[in-house]
């Protein structure tokens, strides 16, 4: 049996075991299992992750996750919510005791911005980080996420880094102040050809340079897969500056199980070096439907036990 049809026939017998509710006297089930055991690491599902088991109200989401045993939610959208949203979600994540994982504030990819010494760009990125100091002490989510950009084809590299460093330098101090931390994602360039920043080791050394606390990483592991692989001993070069970990297996982008990592020795592995932040589900599902969702849950279940 294959690694997917696995997890599909897994999760089905996982959630019949788990229905909230069973009507009398037929067949028909609630699809809405219940688990209240919490998984040993702080998960985040994206809000869009349970549309036909949890609906599409945040508030919802937020309780159906909760009841299923995990610990946390991302959204890299939080800044574009409105206030009422954004207050309903905190106030419900405060009630579960969950936690909320790092929010987008730069990420344009069709720019060369911290590469280059640009006026407007230093200013526009300096609102940036004061807007998301402002979001921090208002939510209480600590990691905000930029990305540096496109790199420029016709300038040395070592000065494009130096002006990602420098830039960083002024926005970390920014951050720090107001208690944020500034969380760098590097990405493939197979799916995001042109970028600046590309890999956990350039990551790391452009963290080190900058030495601020509130200048850090976060490890999206797909992304790492491919353009380095070699996963759990870069974690362990680079644990120093990571503060967050993206998820999604290679090849794909979908749940743990569905491609050649293997989620569950990595788990176990950031669970025993101690990490207590958030990794975000920030990927798709390789079943669809509720079935999927199903699926999807289970398939942590099982990268979780360890």
């Amino acid at each position: 049996m294959n690694r997917r049809n696995f997890i599909q026939n897994t999760a089905t017998v996982a959630a019949l075991a788990g229905f909230s509710n069973v009507a009398s006297g037929t067949n028909q089930v609630d699809l809405k299992p219940s688990n209240s055991a919490k998984f040993k690491l702080k998960y985040g599902p994206g809000f869009g992750s349970f549309p036909e088991l949890a609906g599409k109200d945040p508030v919802e989401v937020i309780k159906f996750c909760s009841d299923q045993g995990f610990r946390a939610m991302f959204d890299n959208g939080f800044p574009g919510r409105s206030v009422d949203d954004q207050d309903k979600i905190i106030t419900e994540l405060t009630r579960q005791n969950m936690d909320m994982g790092p929010f987008v504030i730069y990420a344009d990819f069709s720019k060369e911005s911290m590469v280059i010494k640009d006026g407007e760009i230093r200013e526009m990125l300096i609102k940036k980080v004061n807007q998301a100091v402002e979001l921090y002490k208002k939510s209480g989510i600590k990691w905000a996420l930029m990305v540096p950009g496109r790199y420029n084809e016709h300038m040395a590299w070592e000065y494009q880094t130096a002006n990602v460093i420098d830039i960083m330098r002024e926005l970390s101090e920014i951050a720090e102040k107001g208690g944020l931390t500034i969380v760098l994602e590097p990405l493939n360039k197979r799916d995001h050809p042109g970028l600046f920043l590309t890999g956990i080791p350039q990551a790391y050394a452009i963290c080190r340079a900058v030495n601020s606390p509130a200048c850090k990483i976060v490890d999206d592991m797909y992304h790492q897969q491919i353009t380095e692989g070699n996963i759990i001993p870069n974690i362990d070069a680079a644990w120093s500056e990571i503060r967050a970990f993206h998820l999604g297996d290679n090849p794909g982008r979908m749940e743990p199980g569905s491609g050649e990592m293997n989620y569950h020795n990595i788990f176990k592995h950031i669970h025993e070096k101690g990490y207590d932040g958030v990794l975000c589900m920030e990927h798709g599902r390789s079943i669809s439907g509720k079935e999927g969702e199903l699926a999807l849950i289970e398939a942590y279940r099982i990268a979780d036990n360890f």
